[in-house]
């Protein structure tokens, strides 16, 4: 899944950036607030890690500004202000989450997961559909309980797709959500990841629906649940 941090310091910016990425995380680091502003009108990010100390445009309008868009993209506020009244005004404000630097990356990649499952009206922490499931703490897939070995990208689509589960993405839809903006990207690059997944699954888990996209259903059918 993909998360915008919004940071202007650049060492800890890079420190995060880092681990989120190594915690699976695509990550888009971004150090003010006008170009997050910009950002976040024109692109789709799972969550968004953000300082409230930034230049151009605050941390806090950033905020206020997603929220009367009626945008829905948890917000996870990273600051050096523990002041309980800071504290409240930001969750007044519209955030999911707060956090006081300095921060562990494994507790801030551990809060990202909870505020994305949360978002998508998941409530336990394994995702599950008839009998795949996926953890995302420990990157753990299972098929009828034996574990199945993903390369990192298909781990993600089969993330991504199981969040959505009943929910039909688009190619475009995953590769938005999967891809840094400077990465490179063969144009076939979802079909070989689902090609796979299917290989090392089975074919009927996830659906294609023609000149859609990708579906994994959330009730699936007894040949694959059962």
């Amino acid at each position: 899944m993909r998360v915008l941090l919004v940071e202007d310091d650049v060492l800890l910016g890079e420190g995060l950036q880092g681990g989120l990425r190594r915690a699976g995380f695509a990550v888009e680091w971004l150090r003010d607030g006008a170009a997050a502003e910009a950002a976040l009108q024109t692109d789709e990010f799972a969550a968004v890690v953000l300082d409230l100390g930034l230049p151009r445009l605050s941390g806090s309008d950033v905020l206020q500004r997603l929220r009367a868009r009626r945008g829905r993209t948890p917000v996870l506020i990273l600051t050096s202000r523990d002041l309980v009244a800071d504290r409240i005004q930001g969750l007044d404000a519209g955030a999911d989450d707060f956090v006081v630097k300095p921060v562990a990356v494994g507790e801030l990649a551990a809060r990202i997961r909870a505020l994305v499952r949360r978002s998508q009206g998941q409530a336990g922490g394994t995702l599950r559909a008839g009998v795949v499931t996926l953890d995302p703490a420990s990157h753990e897939v299972r098929f009828r309980g034996e574990p199945v070995e993903l390369s990192p990208r298909e781990f993600a689509v089969l993330q991504e797709l199981l969040l959505n589960a009943g929910r039909v993405l688009t190619k475009q839809q995953l590769e938005s959500r999967l891809y840094e903006w400077d990465e490179s990207l063969e144009s076939n690059a979802i079909e070989v990841h689902v090609h796979h997944l299917r290989r090392k699954l089975r074919p009927e888990v996830i659906t294609t629906i023609r000149g859609v996209g990708y579906l994994i259903q959330r009730d699936p059918p007894a040949s694959v649940g059962g």
